[in-house]
């Protein structure tokens, strides 16, 4: 009883000053959860030129790059190529040759060996779009405590876009794929960051039931042109639902395995968590981290962007975004009293699985103040986002916590 009066002190102080500092009340403060800080005081992070880029990216690292994209700029259906999140583990090719770049399929469990030109992909099999949501697996890394290594992700490592290839099923029924495949792995063109050409930067992959799905993709156009250099131009791979880095890029080749591909970051801890729950700080042997597979459900809030002030008679249009690796979402609801109560939104299909889906809806404020809104989702199979950070581990993947933006109403 001791501590747990201790921690509400050091809560509600902690609440006061900050009340104090926006000249405001902290509406539901008594709801506030101890384990976070008001969002409103969250850094933005530095912002600068990528080639091909807006100057609105926020850059976590620039070799190798990575940039995420912050939640207001998610608004559309769609996530245009210059506010597409980067993610790369090596350095992208100097230059690419289009008209003599090759994809070639081997491995032990292929029937044959063969070598496709892009044109020959874009002529021999039927061309496809679809809506598809790409996500990193760290995407949130930067609420977990003890923090994890890596690149501190907020919430903004995601985007949707329409994705224009062949399936990579019908690609492979060319080439032929033996009874005892198991797994897909790529090899892209990019340099390691040593510069050593016989290192990879990056060789993931997919189990066999996942490289079939309809859904997965060589695609080599992003909302109806070339996709961008840094995000793997001419040629790479999209697989919904699970982490973006099987998605490979500057695709080159693709190997059929009778094992589960043990490329570069297949091993280890890479991409890994525990395989059962562990406490926070705890070291945690390879053996007993378990490969990701499935993203978890997640949804963010794309309007309006965090800080917005309202009048109090005002209402305030909510907008935002939901996906999931299950077949649909089913349900998403804000709140804006901590989570004590929650408010269900109006919900737009999704124009293909593994498209994100919108939501929105209408907030009315019950008086002056600082207010957060919180949003979650459930899908269809009835997983639902935590309201904080979900099960701790030691790289920080799959946070699919709440995301959060700041009101304040005057």
């Amino acid at each position: 009883m001791k501590n747990k009066n201790r921690r509400k002190f050091i809560k509600n102080t902690a609440l006061v000053s900050f009340a104090t500092w926006i000249g405001m009340p902290v509406v539901y403060a008594e709801n506030f959860p101890a384990a976070l800080e008001p969002v409103a005081l969250l850094d933005d992070g530095l912002r600068t030129n990528l080639p091909g880029k807006s100057d609105q990216l926020t850059i976590l690292n620039d070799r190798p790059v990575n940039a995420e994209t912050a939640a207001h700029l998610l608004d559309a259906d769609l996530t245009p190529n210059d506010l597409f999140f980067v993610r790369n583990n090596g350095i992208p090719p100097r230059t690419v040759d289009v008209d003599n770049w090759t994809l070639t399929i081997s491995g032990e469990s292929t029937k044959q060996k063969k070598t496709f030109t892009l044109a020959e992909l874009k002529s021999k099999f039927k061309q496809y779009t679809l809506n598809i949501t790409l996500e990193c697996g760290g995407n949130g890394r930067s609420e977990f405590n003890p923090p994890a290594k890596g690149n501190q992700w907020t919430t903004g490592a995601v985007g949707c876009a329409a994705w224009t290839g062949v399936r990579l099923a019908d690609v492979l029924a060319d080439v032929g794929v033996k009874r005892d495949a198991v797994y897909l792995g790529y090899y892209g063109e990019d340099d390691h960051l040593s510069g050593d050409p016989k290192k990879d930067s990056i060789s993931r992959g997919v189990p066999m039931v996942k490289a079939m799905e309809a859904e997965s993709m060589i695609a080599w156009s992003m909302n109806g042109t070339d996709i961008p250099m840094l995000n793997g131009h001419p040629l790479r791979l999209i697989f919904g639902g699970f982490p973006a880095s099987c998605s490979g890029k500057w695709l080159s080749k693709i190997v059929i395995r009778n094992k589960v591909h043990d490329g570069q970051k297949m091993t280890g801890q890479a991409y890994r968590t525990p395989c059962k729950s562990v406490a926070p700080g705890t070291k945690v042997a390879d053996e007993d981290m378990c490969i990701i597979e499935k993203m978890p459900v997640k949804s963010l809030i794309t309007y309006p962007k965090t800080g917005a002030t309202i009048q109090s008679d005002q209402l305030l249009p909510i907008r935002g975004k939901a996906w999931t690796s299950a077949t649909n979402i089913r349900e998403v609801e804000c709140s804006i009293d901590f989570g004590k109560t929650w408010k269900t939104c109006s919900l737009q299909s999704a124009k293909n699985r593994y498209a994100w889906q919108t939501f929105e809806t209408e907030l009315k404020f019950p008086q002056r103040g600082y207010y957060e809104v919180w949003a979650r989702a459930t899908d269809a199979e009835d997983q639902t986002q935590p309201m904080i950070l979900p099960g701790w581990n030691p790289k920080g993947y799959l946070n699919n916590a709440c995301h959060r933006i700041a009101i304040k109403v005057v």
